[in-house]
């Protein structure tokens, strides 16, 4: 385990301090002697073995479970001692089947702690809005649906939203995404990420997945039994400096490739850019921009910018063909897609680069397989550089 120095404690927002519980009947503890900090504005991820006490470590911090001794300090308040349902309003907490009240509106949902704590029908209506919004879901379109009517990704992010209701400074996920399907999970993750960079809350995130800790957090809390700490650290630290043998094992093989995931396409310094041509784009343009591609396709774009597809070399001057004669865009990247993301695409693809668009669907760039390689092994040679606290470093 990694210790924290005096600073890093000063911007705590959570700090359990020498928490234990124990449960009748059992001989051992669930949680022993317990202490760790999680700093304002992080996300910190506990994982490990199945009953090492990550969930009850989390139910212990908003003390849906009350400890057995030990302090518990939000924002550095002791909470020990407090009434526990003015300390849970302060805390939003999303559990893995989401637990929406079914015989409420999304809107109604969302709104729960906002009525719980006073708020006027205006401000809470415009705060569900907001959330809906800041979610992915259209309001009007989603304010008035009842649970049954939505997707299982569709009521994870109206879970999120109803955590955010009275705006917390504090987040309990607890297996979040662990029922939804692989491919509606990665777009929850960078979602959720997403978000996270705007809103900056303080989260206590728990997973069985050490790739969605890896993916996930700005430092991991693995646990062994009795959520003792076998090493909290940033992603890369475990990943390149494993504490111990344990750690070693639970992070499993593969350490170099899964270094790609503490990386996003937004934080390169620069994307190639690829020839492109509009949509409407004759013959003779056409070929004019595979030849300065030095490959074999050219990159469609629409009115906007948006990448829509390639045109092949194949197209001949003035046989009346244009850029509508292409192939399709099977996929691409946003910002917060990681680098791991990108050489899956590839791969997937068959492809030997990937095309990056912003927020809006709008071209920025390509990152091709070779960059992608370069970029793995300076990652590799300056990985002991990067600094404590950075999950997502930019890669040069």
């Amino acid at each position: 385990m990694s210790d924290l120095d005096s600073t890093e404690t000063d911007k705590a927002m959570i700090r359990l301090d020498g928490i234990t519980k124990h449960f009748p009947g059992s001989s051992v503890p669930a949680v022993n002697d317990l202490s760790l900090t999680v700093r304002a504005g992080e996300i910190a991820i506990l994982v490990g073995p199945s009953g090492c006490g990550k969930t009850t470590t989390m139910k212990l911090i908003n003390r849906l479970i009350e400890p057995t001794s030990g302090r518990i300090y939000l924002d550095g308040q002791d909470v020990t001692s407090v009434n526990p349902d003015r300390l849970r309003r302060r805390i939003g907490y999303v559990i893995q089947q989401v637990g929406l009240f079914p015989h409420l509106t999304v809107a109604q949902n969302i709104a729960v702690v906002p009525r719980m704590l006073g708020w006027d029908r205006a401000r809470t209506r415009a705060r569900v809005d907001e959330l809906l919004a800041l979610v992915g879901l259209e309001p009007g379109d989603y304010r008035n649906r009842y649970p049954k009517q939505l997707s299982g990704g569709q009521q994870q992010r109206v879970g999120v939203a109803r955590a955010l209701g009275g705006d917390p400074p504090v987040l309990l996920m607890d297996e979040p995404f662990g029922a939804i399907d692989p491919i509606a999970r990665h777009r929850l993750q960078n979602e959720f990420l997403r978000i996270q960079r705007e809103i900056r809350k303080t989260i206590v995130f728990v997973t069985h997945d050490i790739d969605e800790a890896i993916r996930m957090g700005d430092r991991i809390a693995i646990l062994g039994n009795g959520a003792t700490i076998a090493q909290y650290d940033t992603p890369t630290k475990i990943l390149t400096n494993p504490a111990s043998q344990f750690v070693e094992d639970f992070v499993g093989t593969g350490a170099t490739i899964r270094r790609l995931t503490l990386s996003r396409v937004g934080d390169l310094d620069s994307l190639d850019d690829w020839p492109s041509v509009s949509i409407d784009a004759d013959a003779d343009t056409v070929t004019e921009a595979v030849r300065r591609a030095d490959g074999d396709f050219a990159l469609v774009v629409d009115e906007g910018r948006r990448p829509v597809g390639w045109a092949p070399r194949g197209t001949q001057p003035g046989s009346g063909q244009s850029a509508g004669h292409r192939l399709p865009m099977l996929s691409t990247l946003e910002p917060q897609a990681t680098l791991f993301d990108a050489l899956d695409g590839m791969l997937r693809a068959n492809a030997l680069v990937s095309v990056v668009v912003d927020g809006d669907g709008v071209y920025r760039g390509t990152l091709s397989l070779d960059r992608l390689r370069d970029l793995i092994h300076s990652d590799v040679r300056g990985t002991s550089a990067q600094p404590d606290g950075v999950s997502a470093g930019r890669l040069r």
